[in-house]
């Protein structure tokens, strides 16, 4: 039961594209010009201050169908008392994720998937937001069988089950308070992916590795797979900037095959990089397998912020396929699918490392890093949170970093709730930011 309860009366849904394309600002080798936005979802309820806010991330284009997929779920949720969606968070979940027909454009995939993850984390930051709690603190307030419950254990009791998933909570369940209150004091240990776009002359990139240490930061990551010399010039760059004493990670983002991954990475080991991420198809568990079985320990394999499901999460454990887990907040369905993925990371001893990044996806994912130190690992050995200075400015409650490191953030709610005004300025196609860069196209072209 909640502290006090309210009843989703209505929804917003909103299509809000940031034009970073224009700075080459998140461009990589397979994304070579995204516009960094959000297929956002409000739940307002009887009391006109206090609202749900979620979001899943997308690059510009697509963003409308992913807003259309919101628009057939969160209809779902109207008239819904607070109270009775979080008694039972596993059965909330299947609200959006057993729907009969919409499962079949799915099945917990795709555009479906992305917008379950913006209407389902819109329950959890309300459900904070009525216990006047951070979202990591309600989940860490949570007893270890109210932790269990939220979760569907569909499709993954073959790697955990409930039961096990009980003991691995139940051991650090009374040292909870002593890893809180470290994170209360020092924040949890990020790196920056700021510095490192493929878009960016190689002068840029030297002002920001430059920039990133004056700000406390000591890893490092690289965009690569565009061209291979750049890739290697790059990379002699960027460690010339860091010392051997930095840490260095490189992200391929889905370009290579399998076999062009190995041979590509055999050049860039002379840079000693922490670790590959996304060297080829997110789908891909064998391939995967393959290039870390190729290349450990002379280099690691990650990946995560396009696995789909908690299913293709538990194939890439099972095959000894990558790590380190990049969770990400809403390419999942949301906080629900997000905790079973750390707990099946726990078993099989990988560190959870997210993806951040994009637009709302540091604000949402500092949260995770916190339930999985309190909660789970009980370590941050291994363990960082990735961090990309854009956009922050549009949230009611950015993310605050100090000495390369994410402050614990203590406002109630889930962090992703934006600014009204930026709301309506990038509110695609008809905010002013748009109306104004439609006029200076027409403009250009006469």
């Amino acid at each position: 039961m909640v502290k006090q309860d309210f009843t989703i009366t209505s929804y917003e849904v909103r299509d809000i594209r940031f034009p970073t394309s224009q700075h080459l600002d998140g461009s990589d080798a397979m994304n070579k010009d995204p516009d960094y936005s959000a297929a956002y979802v409000i739940f307002y309820t009887n009391d006109k201050q206090v609202e749900g806010h979620g979001m899943t991330f997308t690059c510009g284009r697509g963003t409308e169908v992913c807003c259309s997929a919101i628009e057939a779920l969160a209809v779902k949720f109207i008239n819904k008392k607070l109270s009775e969606l979080v008694v039972d968070m596993r059965a909330t979940h299947r609200i959006c994720t057993g729907d009969s027909q919409l499962r079949w454009i799915g099945p917990e995939k795709g555009a479906i998937h992305l917008a379950t993850a913006a209407v389902i984390n819109a329950v959890w930051d309300l459900w904070a937001k009525a216990e006047g709690k951070p979202l990591w603190k309600l989940v860490v307030d949570l007893t270890p069988e109210q932790f269990v419950q939220a979760i569907d254990f569909r499709y993954i009791t073959d790697a955990i089950t409930p039961e096990e998933a009980l003991v691995l909570l139940k051991e650090n369940e009374s040292t909870k308070a002593d890893r809180e209150a470290e994170m209360r004091e020092k924040g949890y240990p990020a790196y920056t992916t700021s510095a490192g776009w493929l878009g960016y002359s190689d002068e840029k990139v030297r002002r920001l590795c430059r920039k990133a240490k004056e700000q406390g930061f000591t890893h490092f990551k690289q965009k690569v797979g565009g061209d291979k010399d750049s890739d290697i010039r790059r990379a002699r760059l960027i460690r010339e900037e860091i010392g051997d004493e930095g840490v260095l990670m490189m992200d391929a983002n889905q370009v290579w095959d399998v076999n062009e991954a190995i041979t590509w990475m055999e050049d860039l080991l002379q840079f000693n990089p922490h670790f590959i991420e996304e060297p080829t198809s997110p789908d891909d568990v064998l391939g995967h397998a393959a290039i870390r079985k190729a290349l450990y320990p002379r280099t690691r394999v990650a990946t995560g912020e396009h696995i789909q499901n908690r299913i293709i999460f538990k194939q890439l454990f099972q095959a000894q396929a990558i790590d380190f887990c990049q969770i990400d907040s809403c390419r999942v369905a949301g906080v629900n699918e997000i905790l079973s993925i750390i707990l099946m990371a726990k078993k099989f001893n990988i560190p959870v490392v997210p993806h951040a990044g994009g637009v709302g996806l540091c604000e949402y994912v500092q949260h995770l890093s916190l339930i999985d130190y309190i909660c789970v690992s009980a370590t941050t050995e291994g363990r960082i949170l990735e961090f990309v200075d854009h956009l922050h400015e549009h949230f009611l409650d950015p993310v605050v970093m100090k000495n390369g490191r994410y402050m614990t953030p203590l406002a109630p709610g889930y962090s992703i709730q934006m600014k009204r005004e930026s709301i309506e300025d990038y509110t695609f196609p008809e905010g002013k930011v748009h109306k104004e860069l439609a006029a200076k196209t027409t403009n250009h072209k006469a």
